[in-house]
């Protein structure tokens, strides 16, 4: 942002370049470094990725990306429609089996992915198809379905890390990747154990604010449910209640960022689901709205909530791929929700930047 008085005319190469660029988006920075090696050297720096980086989080940046058995594919998003643009089909960069991918946690760009034939947790920038192999000889960076959970944050010294939760034979372990070095370390884990146990099942994290959030719900009507906090700078754990759901169904806590507040999209009942929108103030819970209840849907089907777009439409899908719309008159979200489940395919929705999954 220039001073006012201040023309593009009073100010050196080096910061017209720096301004212009960090607005381009991020297939066309790739493009620019082979102009000479001083742009090379000026777009490589941690300043310009941060600052492209800030710039290129809104909605016309986001993609959805798509996995099946035969293809990968990437597509933009077309608000006005509620529907996707075009598809470019994706060659995975690292090695894979028939397109079993699994996308655990996205985060400015990245993609932290689980090969789901070898238990392999990589990063990978969909955008640059830069990618970096997580796992370790010593046995870190390999991930279980239904036993892990694993969060992707950045911390306060712009490192980003993977956190990954652990339970193997009933032995709890709790570790942290950072980018910065390169490496796996162990951190305790001080709440109650029994959250580890396969009665519970954990989402993947949320980052917002500082902190990686998490809902844990026991598999049972009427269980408990909490969500589970770790401030990422201190790297401390808390626990605060879920919000006051009605307990006489299953009880399913969708967790989503929107412009770094916390909301919930809680879900309970039996055979017929009913829907809230809950927003995090301190360690309490507000409720947003209510919806209609949804058209019956069998427990076999269960219910994903997809997306909540520009036109206040939210989208809510079985994981067979029916599809249930629910219209609300209330101000909408510009942003859809990153799940990893569309209509039969695996997935995720991320925002096209040049972050590296390495330094």
């Amino acid at each position: 942002m220039l001073n006012k008085g201040i023309t593009m005319a009073d100010l050196p190469v080096h910061t017209i370049v720096f301004e212009i660029l960090t607005r381009v988006p991020a297939k066309d920075v790739g493009r620019s470094k082979s102009v000479c090696k001083q742009w090379y050297a000026l777009l490589s720096t941690q300043d310009f990725v941060r600052m492209h980086c800030s710039r290129s989080l809104v909605s016309s940046n986001q993609r959805v990306l798509l996995i099946d058995d035969l293809t990968c594919s990437v597509h933009p998003i077309i608000f006005q429609s509620n529907d996707y643009g075009p598809s470019s089909i994706v060659t995975f960069p690292f090695h894979h089996h028939n397109n079993d991918v699994s996308i655990l946690s996205h985060l400015n760009g990245l993609l932290c992915v689980c090969l789901n034939h070898t238990y392999e947790l990589l990063l990978w920038n969909p955008t640059t198809t830069a990618f970096k192999h997580l796992s370790t000889p010593d046995s870190h960076g390999f991930y279980i379905n239904n036993l892990d959970a694993i969060g992707l944050y950045v911390d306060s010294d712009d490192d980003y890390k993977v956190l990954h939760i652990t339970c193997r034979s009933g032995v709890l372990g709790v570790y942290v990747y950072s980018r910065e070095v390169d490496s796996w370390r162990n951190i305790p884990f001080i709440t109650r154990q029994e959250y580890l146990s396969p009665h519970f099942n954990w989402s993947a994290g949320t980052f917002c604010g500082g902190t990686l959030y998490f809902t844990v719900c026991e598999c049972w009507v009427g269980g408990t449910n909490v969500v589970i906090c770790f401030d990422v700078n201190s790297e401390q754990f808390k626990e605060i209640s879920f919000p006051p759901v009605p307990s006489t169904g299953m009880v399913q806590g969708v967790l989503v960022n929107v412009k770094n507040e916390l909301h919930m999209f809680a879900s309970t009942g039996m055979f017929e689901m009913t829907i809230d929108l809950w927003t995090l103030q301190g360690d309490y819970w507000i409720k947003v709205l209510s919806c209609p209840p949804i058209p019956p849907i069998s427990l076999s089907l269960w219910c994903d909530i997809t997306h909540y777009v520009t036109n206040g439409n939210w989208f809510v899908m079985t994981k067979l791929g029916k599809l249930f719309t629910i219209e609300m008159d209330v101000k909408p979200f510009e942003c859809f929700y990153p799940v990893t489940w569309f209509r039969g395919f695996k997935g995720a929705v991320f925002v096209e930047t040049i972050v590296s999954p390495s330094i």
